[in-house]
């Protein structure tokens, strides 16, 4: 894929009101890069004067783009959620290299979060969406964007024009209430409905302007948004698609079928919704962000790459090569690199104050804890606030941090860690449950300013918790596997001690038979025991 390296390579996930058991729209994100650090961006809002302009910085680089007017009234923005439940999210595919406009000074980064300040709802975030980017350009490369409010979610898929004409082409359809959909860095509108005004918009010149640069030449009911705009390589599907194929698999049965275009770009491609065989709830959605491809073709436990402790990270490069043959490394969902992830939770049938719930992560989807932030919210956490360390400053007051401590520990013995990062991560997440279910009743009954109240005490005391939690859990992780052993514990969880005090002797776990019997292979009698007649 034509992605450049600054660019976000991302995964959104998505449930729509029927095919959830509460009847929440639920969204998913994982903002992924090696150099995004995981904090919660906030935005007030506000009135503001005629002629008052509004900066535009460049996400992925913060370079000064330009300015555009403010309108009248702004909203309250908390990372990709506004203070009416609207979520926007992104993943970005790259296309075809000629469509990128220089001269465009909107950016995708800053198209959703200028979508959230000036919208309520999904349809009026895909309007102004559309006409930023036909007045001031877009600066960006092809962008899949999910856009949900309580009632409804979208996918929109856009890119540039290259400079040839200002603006963008695009389409964007509706997601069926009772179906499941994502996108993971390539374009996931195939062929679409040319005359469902409802369900399915799109540029006037998406079609005609394919014709024009030679990407299209058959039938208009035949034109497919993703194979014009999006070019195939010998990654794109299995990198991308994949992920999504792995959420669909999950609750839907029959996924085998789109396993030759996933694997190999061939046959039938996956289609943009399917119908889940169950309903999906918050709790699914958090642990689908965590998938490694369990259980499928492409499970990262399984190879040699996993070494002993079946680990299911691969360092990047994506892809190297052996003897002129190239090789590739799978894209999971759950990735070391993300810098935050989301799930967005949007409910009519909430309290106004807590009708959208971001659900919000910082690192590693795997091994983060999902803290319940509210629409309402005026203040962020300490534990996600901007400034509180950076991707250059260690700071053990910052959840980004203190989740890498964790996790960092793990990605070298997995398979022995991860039970007890389980443990801590499972607890956490079932108390904040419970306890956002408990205000749901309690702020129902609570006058506005009282109920804002309550929720911006909670979300405060819960990232502290978190966080505390998490920086003894990496302490106990370092005390327990210390040098490659592990110290024995006793059954109240204490580490075991002799009857003189002291530490008991440690366990000796070694690594697991595969690697044993690779090493024997390879070094031959190198290492091999010498072994001497008894006398």
């Amino acid at each position: 894929m034509a992605v450049p390296v600054g660019s976000m390579a991302c995964t959104s996930l998505i449930a729509g009101r029927a095919a959830t058991p509460d009847g929440s729209v639920l969204v998913t994100y994982a903002a992924d890069s090696h150099t995004l650090y995981g904090e919660l961006y906030h935005t007030p809002g506000g009135r503001h004067a005629k002629g008052e302009m509004r900066k535009v910085v460049e996400w992925d680089t913060g370079k000064p783009l330009g300015e555009i007017p403010q309108p009248e009234v702004t909203y309250t923005t908390l990372g990709n959620m506004n203070e009416h439940g609207l979520t926007i999210v992104e993943s970005t595919w790259g296309g075809r290299e000629e469509l990128v406009d220089t001269a465009g000074i909107i950016d995708y980064g800053s198209l959703i979060y200028i979508a959230l300040e000036r919208s309520r709802t999904a349809r009026e975030a895909l309007r102004v969406m559309t006409d930023l980017v036909a007045e001031y350009g877009y600066a960006s490369e092809g962008e899949s964007f999910t856009i949900a409010d309580a009632k409804e979610v979208w996918v929109m898929e856009l890119i540039g024009k290259g400079g040839k004409e200002k603006g963008a082409v695009w389409v964007a359809r509706r997601i069926p209430d009772d179906c499941i959909s994502g996108h993971a860095n390539f374009p996931r509108i195939h062929k679409f409905p040319l005359d469902d005004k409802e369900n399915t918009i799109y540029s006037p010149d998406v079609i005609s302007f394919a014709r024009s640069q030679g990407y299209f030449d058959g039938k208009d009911e035949d034109f497919s948004f993703s194979s014009a705009y999006a070019e195939l390589d010998g990654t794109a599907t299995r990198g991308c698609d994949g992920r999504v194929w792995s959420y669909f698999n999950r609750f839907a049965g029959g996924m085998e079928r789109y396993l030759p275009w996933v694997m190999e770009s061939e046959g039938e491609a996956m289609p943009l919704w399917v119908k889940p065989d169950s309903l999906v709830s918050v709790n699914d959605m958090k642990w689908a962000m965590r998938d490694h491809f369990e259980g499928t073709p492409m499970d990262m436990t399984k190879d040699v790459g996993a070494g002993p402790y079946a680990v299911p990270y691969r360092w990047r490069p994506m892809t190297w090569t052996v003897d002129g043959v190239e090789y590739l490394n799978e894209r999971a969902i759950a990735t070391q690199q993300t810098g935050f992830s989301l799930v967005s939770q949007m409910n009519e049938a909430f309290p106004r104050q807590m009708r959208g719930i971001l659900w919000f992560g910082v690192d590693d989807t795997n091994t983060c804890v999902y803290v319940p932030i509210y629409n309402s919210l005026t203040k962020v956490p300490r534990e996600f606030e901007v400034g509180n360390g950076d991707i250059l400053n260690l700071s053990w007051d910052a959840a980004f941090w203190v989740n890498n401590y964790v996790a960092n520990q793990a990605y070298n013995r997995y398979s022995q860690m991860i039970p007890d990062i389980r443990r801590v991560q499972k607890a956490e997440e079932a108390r904040l449950e419970q306890e956002v279910d408990s205000l749901k009743t309690a702020v129902a009954g609570m006058a506005p300013a009282a109920a804002a109240k309550a929720l911006q005490d909670h979300a405060i005391m819960a990232s502290a918790r978190c966080l505390k939690n998490y920086r003894n859990l990496g302490d106990y992780l370092l005390v327990k596997y210390l040098d490659g052993n592990v110290k024995r514990e006793t059954p109240e969880g204490e580490f075991e001690r002799t009857p003189h005090g002291m530490c008991a002797s440690p366990m000796f776990p070694g690594y697991d038979e595969r690697y044993y019997r690779s090493v024997a292979k390879e070094t031959g009698d190198h290492l091999k025991v010498k072994q001497f007649p008894k006398k």
